[in-house]
């Protein structure tokens, strides 16, 4: 039987998301058994994060530097701007390297079973920066879920007063792709966006 403290450790471990109890226990067992190499570490790093740990003010990112780096880097086109739902997806898009420009994060989506409305997200926000002007661009990068799609379509129509070009995901069949594996919604997004086939 472990002792409180390391089974307190394990259970915080087991919160994480994609962590279960097992998972957890593997994952404290390794820290114990490389307490330098790798417990101290991680403390330390878990220490440094949680005493700078701040959300950028203009996007909404988290970093440990306010404007974030993303902001603050002088090589991204600040005449485009992707709009996101969370952080996460806001690190997945610029990991992949594929779009040069700015963000901003909504904090969530339009949700009526939830309760999350316009006002809870940071709408207003976005909108301020539309009205600083300077913006050519926006990407709709919302998940293709239901309140993903509501998001998208609420924030076409309070952003179709801006003179910008206004474009959303491409959302249908991944590459490799089997028809016969695809839910309907996946498969009904795909006809909805079918295009000419270019010869």
């Amino acid at each position: 039987m472990a002792s409180p403290e390391i089974e307190a450790l394990t259970q915080a471990l087991s919160r994480l998301p994609g962590l279960g109890p097992r998972s957890a226990r593997r994952a404290v067992l390794h820290l114990l058994k490389r307490r330098e190499g790798a417990m101290e570490p991680l403390l330390r790093a878990l220490e440094a994060v949680n005493e700078r740990l701040v959300t950028c003010g203009i996007c909404g990112n988290v970093d440990t530097v306010d404007p974030c780096g993303i902001c603050a880097d002088p090589r991204r086109d600040p005449r485009a701007l992707c709009v996101v739902e969370d952080v996460s997806d806001l690190w997945a898009l610029d990991k992949s390297r594929l779009f040069p420009g700015r963000f901003h994060v909504l904090g969530g989506r339009l949700s009526a079973l939830e309760g999350v409305r316009p006002e809870d997200l940071t709408i207003d926000a976005l909108v301020s920066r539309l009205e600083q002007g300077g913006i050519d661009e926006v990407v709709l990068a919302m998940n293709a879920t239901l309140e993903g799609q509501t998001t998208a379509h609420y924030l076409a129509e309070r952003l179709e007063r801006f003179p910008i070009r206004l474009t959303q995901l491409a959302h249908g069949v991944p590459v490799g792709g089997e028809l016969d594996y695809l839910d309907e919604g996946t498969l009904a997004q795909a006809l909805r966006a079918r295009r000419p086939v270019v010869g």
